[in-house]
This record gives structure tokens, sequence and C-alpha cells, in this order.
């Protein structure tokens, strides 16, 4: 991303950047109840229909959609997007699509995405978005055949994928292609023609899809959006239009969106989190939403990002822990490239930030009000030069998908661009709580939407008081409908209109969350103790260069151990330095690189410099080694990168087990040794 940083070429140059809000800086009172903003314009138990027509009757000729297919990006309004989006639903009415018909949408974000699912909506159609993440065999198959769809669209550069399974999906009608082919096979037709259908049927019947739309209920389903989990295979969450707008009023209490702010949507739109928080919460308050131009290839895609966010100037970004990272690591790349004297700079200013912020909430306090003048020479000189990399108008990142780690949050924060955690699931639509410009406090998981109750509960079901952990369980308009086809699953989740997250957290007293790791995936001891391992975890990655992925394990057992997927180059030349003559194809090379591993581990051992940090007893005791990264494409994490453990467990049941047998512990056996070729 060599392009975040353009303006750090020259340093003195005296540039208007525009105002902030900048909260390193801001020392401004949290803004009452009263000064949120939420669409009061809204029918009582609106569907998504409703919010999408009353926003066309408010903001018809404000941009909506964003899009670059050439050279810049184009803007279509909220009344050319209901146009678009009428003549999309009456074509899928001509062809003979019923209320209650499933759909299957396969794309790379774009307008064609948007329009589609609202298209879909308006005939009283159940969207299942997909990721272009899956691969056709199996997990796409199981997808489109689990939902019965009877109906795909698909975008031309995801069509192979369609094609290569269509003999595996007879209950398949129809499949439209997004995007012009030069042929088309059975079944196939382009959405062109889709259209053309539509403006036929409009000409003789042109209040068709108002009447059909007008039919639609809030509790009628409109999605089923499937998740790959961390713990289980994937269940098609059946979520509501009213859990769609519940939702979008709840997010609103937590931000305010004016009519002028703009998103790039860089999450897949199949995300929950992009629906609600991306296009839905800003279609809500009018303002527009951007989709990253496509590429050629999924790597290209990825390099269009920075690109399109200078391009765009987005005032708010939503963003996993992935992306952060790969943003944080690009800025200082850019920074080391600027030479010693600038990048010592930016660190003296990263620090002296650090220190003033502190959580967020409790910034320039006591005898750091002193840094303020110095902050804000630092932030003209340096940290507005790289926002004007990112556009220039970011006021802040959400985070979600996965936990966000402090470090980043801080770094962001200490920029200029806060990058917020945030907090849900599919299963409530997504978003539970986050942080925001409003309330915040660095690692936590946020301030609660509202209206929505939470409780902390034991593994009995009794409720905790606060800051005593235990399971995060939400009662709401946002909690799904359930589980496609899974009564059992859907019984055991949802009990008397409780969610049951799964997700193990605590409440502090100024009503913020903090969620700490899985409550499902908790440690057990051969005494019945417990603890997460999350924080484990991600430690050992966070302060190892040698270890890219770890799974700790202990069920009942005598010791944790840990499955780890090691940085094979770092280890490498580790082992070049300390015998540069030794091949790295020799065992005794392997050996050392293995003793590395073990040394990493005991770190956090009495002695080591990681001491105390962790109850000794949770530590694993003994290390697999495993040869190949756990990926989407192996099926061992989803699309937040977050890693299924369960299927882990399963996938590597062999090598746990002989972990605990005589001999177990030693780190130096045959497996791992091949493990490290």
């Amino acid at each position: 991303m060599a392009s975040v940083l353009p303006a750090l070429e020259n340093l003195s140059e005296d540039k208007h950047v525009e105002s902030l809000l900048f909260p390193c800086l801001d020392e401004g009172s949290t803004p009452s109840s009263s000064t949120i903003l939420i669409p009061t314009h809204m029918e009582n138990r609106p569907t998504i229909i409703d919010l999408f027509n009353q926003s066309v009757r408010l903001y018809a000729s404000n941009p909506f959609l964003w899009e670059k297919v050439t050279t810049e990006f184009v803007p279509t309004t909220y009344q050319e997007t209901l146009e678009q989006t009428h003549r999309i639903a009456a074509g899928l009415i001509a062809l003979g699509v019923k209320p209650g018909d499933k759909i299957s949408l396969l794309s790379e974000g774009r307008n064609a995405w948007i329009t589609g699912e609202l298209g879909i909506l308006h005939t009283g159609a159940i969207n299942v978005p997909l990721s272009i993440k899956l691969e056709e065999s199996n997990d796409l198959i199981f997808r489109i055949q689990h939902s019965e769809s009877a109906y795909v669209v698909v975008s031309g550069g995801q069509l192979r994928k369609i094609r290569t399974i269509m003999e595996q999906l007879p209950d398949v009608k129809q499949v439209i292609v997004i995007d012009e082919q030069e042929s088309y096979l059975e079944k196939e037709m382009p959405l062109s023609a889709l259209i053309e259908k539509g403006e036929t049927l409009l000409k003789d019947n042109p209040d068709i899809v108002t009447q059909t739309a007008a039919a639609i209920k809030p509790d009628d389903i409109a999605t089923i959006s499937y998740t790959s989990g961390t713990t289980a295979d994937p269940k098609g969450i059946l979520l509501t239009h009213r859990n769609y707008t519940a939702n979008v009023e709840q997010a609103l209490t937590l931000m305010n969106i004016p009519q002028t702010f703009r998103t790039l949507i860089i999450l897949p739109l199949d995300h929950c989190f992009a629906h609600v928080a991306g296009f839905y919460s800003f279609m809500a308050m009018g303002a527009s939403v951007g989709t990253v131009q496509t590429g050629k290839t999924g790597m290209e895609t990825l390099k269009n990002i920075p690109i399109n966010i200078k391009e765009l100037k987005p005032d708010l970004l939503l963003s996993v822990p992935a992306l952060a990272k790969s943003f944080k690591k690009n800025i200082e790349t850019s920074i080391r490239a600027k030479g010693p004297v600038i990048n010592r700079l930016f660190h003296i200013a990263l620090n002296m930030a650090y220190a003033y912020n502190k959580e967020g909430y409790n910034k320039g306090q006591g005898w750091q009000k002193l840094k303020k003048p110095l902050l804000f020479l630092f932030d003209k000189i340096l940290f507005s030069k790289i926002r004007e990399g990112m556009g220039g108008k970011l006021k802040f990142f959400i985070g979600g998908g996965a936990l966000l780690d402090i470090d980043l949050q801080r770094f962001y924060y200490a920029i200029g661009m806060p990058m917020f955690q945030g907090y849900g699931l599919s299963e409530a639509t997504p978003i539970i709580s986050s942080n925001g410009l409003k309330r915040h406090k660095l690692g936590s998981s946020g301030f609660l939407v509202t209206p929505m109750e939470l409780k902390i509960c034991d593994s009995d079901g009794n409720e905790l008081p606060l800051y005593e952990k235990g399971e995060i369980v939400i009662k709401g308009e946002n909690v799904m409908a359930g589980y496609y086809k899974n009564e059992k699953a859907t019984a055991e989740t949802v009990v008397d209109g409780w969610l049951h997250t799964g997700d193990m957290g605590y409440m502090d007293k100024d009503g913020f969350l903090y969620v700490v790791g899985r409550f499902k995936s908790l440690l057990i001891s051969s005494d019945g103790e417990k603890y997460s391992p999350e924080g484990i975890e991600e430690s050992l990655v966070e302060n190892s260069h040698f270890i890219d992925q770890v799974l700790l394990h202990n069920n009942q057992d005598a010791y944790t151990t840990a499955l780890i997927v090691p940085n094979k180059e770092a280890l490498k030349r580790y082992v070049h330095r300390k015998q540069p003559e030794l091949d790295w194809d020799k065992r005794e090379a392997k050996e050392i690189a293995l003793d590395k591993l073990q040394r990493e581990i005991l770190a956090y051992r009495k002695g080591g410099k990681f001491e105390g940090m962790f109850p000794e007893r949770w530590l694993p005791a003994a290390i697999a080694v495993i040869g190949e990264p756990f990926t989407e494409q192996n099926g061992l994490v989803n699309s937040t990168m977050k890693i299924i453990r369960g299927k882990v467990e399963e996938r590597y049941a062999d090598r746990i087990e002989k972990l605990y047998v005589n001999g177990g512990k030693e780190i130096t056996n045959q497996e791992n040794i091949e493990a490290l070729d």
C-alpha cells in the first residue's frame, strides 16, 4: 500500500487537512442520549422494503451507491436504485419466482449485489448470500442444496464454480449471470435479459412489484445466512425483515450517520456485519456506500482496496482484524521507507499519543494534558499525512468478526483514525455492542445497542454480577428466527427468546461489554476446572515470530497440549544464524528449530520473560507441529479468519491423542520433524 503515505514526500509542506473528529485531542464530554440520531420516520416494525421506500422518499436525489467499473466512481441515486430494483424484481416475477422461493447470490461486492438482493426481497423471495471464498466442492453444493435454492444469481467471475456443480443441482431452475458472456449453457441467462423481461412486465402491469412487496410482513424471512462457525458445520441462519430493520435501529443508537457520509464496503457483502452496519444503516440515513472495484483475480481486488479508499474518501470503514493488521503493516513499511529520522519521529509521536490517550475515555488526564500542544503539532505534520493516504476524511473504523488486539486499537486511535471494537454474531443480525466516537473504552467490545437485554450466565444458566465472566446471552428483536431445517440446534441456541451466543465475557459498571473468548471452547482439566484458551493462543502468535497459528486442547486431560503452525521461513533463518553451515534438510537443523519453538512456550513459564501472564497449568506441556496452515481452503478457518476449533481437533485427532501417550511431550519426535519439511 505504497499510496498510503504520498504526502510524506515533503513533511514541511503545509497543506490544509479536513478537520476530523480526532479523539486523542477531543476533550468533549459524551453526548447525552438525546443527541442520538435514529430514523424516526420509520414505521413501528418496518420491513426492509419499508426502510428502502421511506429512504427513497426522503433522499431520492442523494447518491446511494458508488461503483467504479472503469476509471472513476460513478454514483447511483436512491431513486435510480429503486428503479433498477423494480426492474430486477419484475424480471424475477416474470421468470416465475414466488414468495418464499430461495435464490442463492454469489458475487463480488458491486451495485448488482445490492440491487439484486433488494430485487429478490421485493418479490417476497429469500436471498441466500454466498461467500465468494467458498469452493464448489462440498461448500457451495451443501448451501445451495440445503437452502433448496431454485435460482442462482452469479457474477461472471464466479460462474465457473456454478457450472462445475450444476449436474449436482437438479432443483436449480435458472442461473442468472450478472456479467455478459460470449455464450450461455442450459439454464443460464444474462441479467440484462432478466431486466428486459421486467421492463416488459412493468409496461403491462406497472404496479406488480409494489403490490407484491406490499404483502411482505416483518416476520417473513429475508435471508438464509450460512455461517461457517468456529466449532461446527455451517448452519442456515434464518433472518427476518424485522431482524434487519431492528438491528439497524439498534446500531444507530451507537453512531450517527449524516447524509453526507460515505463508506467503502471492504468486507464481503454476504457478511452479516457488512449488511447491517454497511448498506442498510447507511440506507436508513440517506448516506452512500461504495464497493471495491472488482479485479480479474482476488489478489487484484485486494490491491484495489487502498486505491479505492483514497478515491472514494470514506468517512467510516468496517474492518476485521486481518485487514487492520495489513493496513498497519503497510503504514509502518511506508514510514520506514522515509528513512530513520522520520521513522524515529513517528514512533516518538506514537508513544506520546499512547500515553496521552490511555483507554480513550480517560485520555488527557492529569499532567498528560501538557502533551496536548505537542500532539497537535505531531498530528499536523505527521499523522494528518497518513490520513490523507486513507482519503483524508476517515473519522473511524468499526472492527468486528473477531477480537481486535488492543495494540491495534491504540495504534489507530493515536494516528486519528480510531478502530473501535464491536461485537456481534450472525444469529443476532449481527450487532450487539460497539465502541464509537460517542462512547468508547479501548480493550472493551463496546456499549450495548438499545433496545436489547443482555445477561452474563454461568454454565448452569444463573445470571452473574458485574465483572464475573460467563456466557453472553441476549434478547431482542435482532435475535434470529432459528436455524433452517435444524430444530435441535435452534432449541439449544434460543431458549425462551434468549440467544445463547456461546461467547464468554463480562460487563463493567459503566455498561461496557468485554468479550474474552468462546464459552463453548473452554479448556477443561481433569479436575473439571475451566479456562478460555483464546488469550494464550493470541499471545503466542503476537509475541513470537516463529508461530503463525496455534490451537490449545484440554478436554479433561492431565495437561494442556497445542497444535502449532510454525513460520518455517523464520525458523530457517534462525537456524542459519545459529549454524550457517547446517543444511535445513538435516535432522539436526529441524531439532534446533523445534527446540526454539519449545523455548517460545517456556517463555511463559517461571523464569521466562512472560512469566505470570497466564496460569501455568493451562500452558501447553506437549506440542504437535502442523505442516500446513489452517486456511479457508482446507476448511479450518472461517471467512473472518477465525480458527474452526472443532474441525481442527477432528482433523488432527490422532496427533492430539499421541501427545498424551508415553513420550508425547518430546518435541523432537518424527512427526514434528517431518512437519518442518
